[in-house]
């Protein structure tokens, strides 16, 4: 599991154009975003993805009961999902949904993270345009 930010602040990305062509990307930035959760499982490329306004524990407790009840998972049907250390990954007052166990990657290691290869997927659908709302 991992989280992404999305938004109106352009994302460039160097392209291919015949010689003494200009290139020319239209940006319009602006302070807008949308936090992408992803879940990956690693074995099959099955990923599963939650759109949130805010990146925050409330939200992140959301998204895992999301997850948790879109898996399955529960006292006979075990989950383990991989996280960074992030501030935010605080379960709820009661722990984490049943069914769900986390392991906490160390700070600074995001070639461990398999959902980290993800971001490059969502980057490349949006980069070099510009988009008037999110």
């Amino acid at each position: 599991m991992d989280e992404h930010r999305l938004g109106l602040q352009p994302i460039l990305r160097t392209v291919w154009a015949p010689t003494g062509q200009p290139l020319i990307c239209p940006v319009h930035p602006r302070y807008e975003w949308l936090y992408i959760y992803a879940f990956v499982n690693p074995q099959s490329g099955e990923s599963r993805f939650w759109l949130v306004p805010v990146l925050n524990k409330i939200a992140y407790q959301a998204v895992m009961a999301a997850f948790a009840q879109s898996v399955g998972a529960g006292e006979d049907h075990h989950v383990l999902v991989v996280q960074d250390g992030g501030g935010f990954h605080v379960p709820a007052p009661q722990g984490h949904p049943p069914g769900i166990e986390t392991i906490t990657l160390p700070p600074y290691a995001p070639e461990l993270q398999p959902a980290e290869r993800l971001w490059d997927l969502t980057d490349d659908t949006v980069a070099n345009r510009c988009f008037d709302t999110l």
